[in-house]
């Protein structure tokens, strides 16, 4: 299996390849060149747990790499995960399903590609004998994860940026606290879009990337999208067979490679309905799947910090299916946003994605009206997806976080501070950052002074 970019300037890669690179030099994004169908396989695995249900998948994807080596890689991955199940689907009421995504070492939904993207970077030292340096932007979760995944290893450092001040206390403190040698967590003086458009632009210099053999952790990475495929193969194989077909997944995200890995798989055979799109009050996405246009705004910061976020990277990826696999047609709409800061796309459509929107003065409400009535505690994210359920649908929200992460948000909607001794831990250790100018010379001077 090879790997082209979205924009069609940049030569095919093998999925090892495409893994370490991360961003394509041309400054689109990997996609395979074809996806497998899996409608045929589905009642074989059907039958598997989570890890093996992992490495039946990846195996269509990641043919470069023995399949002994690569089922040792998957193993390994989700070894780290606090219950059984990797992925509980709890069942909450008539048509009304959760599934859990925050049974992972950082208690989010990014640790189930995170924790596979790290042991695949291992992996790639160790037969190189090459040391790797990975380059991250978060507006929270992404973060910790990305640095839980390479924690001590060898042969690898990890900088991430975030804005400072912009995501919780607890977030920071998972990325700031590890006392890890090769973990720099880099606080910026901006938005998360400044440290998006930062890394993008650090990407982009040829000779600085390969030079410090960069890689991206980020979701426009192909293997963090890839792996989000499973979840959703899992949850929809665990649903009775009479709800399969009425199914809606309810995605809350602010950067669309959540709900993008959803509907790739639906591209492969996989016969779900439909996606639906819940957003904050950064609503781009939200503006996107109800008008057409792809326009940005001011982020404004909420009580969903992950989703603080106005320029959606992944979206590119769904837009080069949207508009024919045209790499030119993409390049013409990707430049007219960046020069205009919108742009529409003739004959769009949705793709079976629909979208809702909430507000900081609706997701407190939100949280206690699940507690209350179903029993249920929900992080500020995942209170988004309860927003607007659609009728007649069997809906499956993913819980992207523990609310542990968010008390402060929690004890104000229902009085209680949910605890997570992990979390615990954290609180008494002493938080090592460095603050810098959102502007990528900055940034680069300071990965070329600690890269290994």
């Amino acid at each position: 299996m090879n790997f082209i970019s979205t924009r069609g300037q940049t030569p095919a890669l093998g999925f090892s390849e495409a893994v370490a690179t991360g961003l394509a030099p041309d400054g689109g994004l990997f996609l395979p060149v074809s996806l497998p169908d899996f409608s045929a396989d589905l009642p074989r695995l059907a039958k598997l747990g989570y890890a093996d249900l992992c490495f039946e998948f990846m195996r269509a994807f990641a043919t470069d790499i023995p399949l002994p080596t690569l089922r040792a890689i998957v193993a390994k991955s989700y070894t780290t995960f606090a219950v059984p199940e990797i992925a509980p689907l709890k069942k909450l009421g008539p048509d009304l399903y959760v599934l859990e995504l925050f049974h992972g070492p950082t208690l989010a939904f990014k640790d189930f590609a995170l924790q596979l993207l790290g042991n695949l970077y291992e992996h790639q030292c160790a037969v190189r004998g090459e040391t790797i340096n990975v380059l991250g932007a978060t507006s929270g979760d992404t973060g910790a994860a990305a640095i839980h995944g390479l924690l001590g290893k060898p042969g690898t450092a990890i900088f991430i940026l975030y804005p400072d001040g912009r995501v919780s206390p607890l977030q920071e403190r998972q990325m700031a606290c590890t006392g890890a040698a090769n973990v720099f967590a880099l606080a910026l003086d901006g938005t998360f879009d400044d440290a998006q458009a930062a890394l993008k632009v650090i990407f982009s210099n040829q000779a600085f990337r390969t030079g410090h053999r960069l890689s991206a952790v980020n979701s426009i990475n192909l293997a963090r999208v890839l792996a989000q495929c499973v979840y959703y193969l899992y949850a929809w194989l665990r649903l009775p067979e009479s709800e399969r077909s009425r199914v809606e997944f309810v995605v809350p995200t602010g950067n669309f490679g959540n709900v993008l890995a959803g509907w790739l798989l639906q591209q492969m055979g996989v016969p779900i309905p439909g996606f639906k799109v819940a957003t904050n009050q950064n609503d781009i996405l939200y503006r996107l799947f109800t008008t057409g246009e792809y326009r940005v705004g001011a982020v404004a910061p909420s009580l969903a910090p992950s989703m603080d976020i106005q320029i959606a990277s992944n979206f590119e990826r769904f837009l080069f299916y949207r508009v024919g696999r045209d790499p030119e047609r993409l390049l013409a709409l990707m430049d007219e946003f960046k020069a205009t800061g919108r742009c529409r796309v003739e004959g769009w459509e949705r793709g079976g994605i629909t979208a809702s929107r909430c507000t900081d003065a609706e997701i407190p409400g939100i949280i206690r009206r699940v507690h209350r009535e179903l029993g249920y505690l929900v992080d500020p994210h995942t209170a988004c997806g309860f927003q607007a359920l659609s009728p007649g649908r069997v809906s499956v929200v993913l819980a992207t976080a523990s609310p542990a992460k968010f008390p402060d948000t929690i004890r104000a909607a229902i009085g209680l501070e949910p605890t997570d001794p992990s979390l615990d831990a954290l609180k008494v250790r002493p938080v090592i950052k460095h603050r810098l100018r959102a502007d990528p010379a900055t940034i680069m001077r300071f990965i070329a002074q600690h890269a290994v």
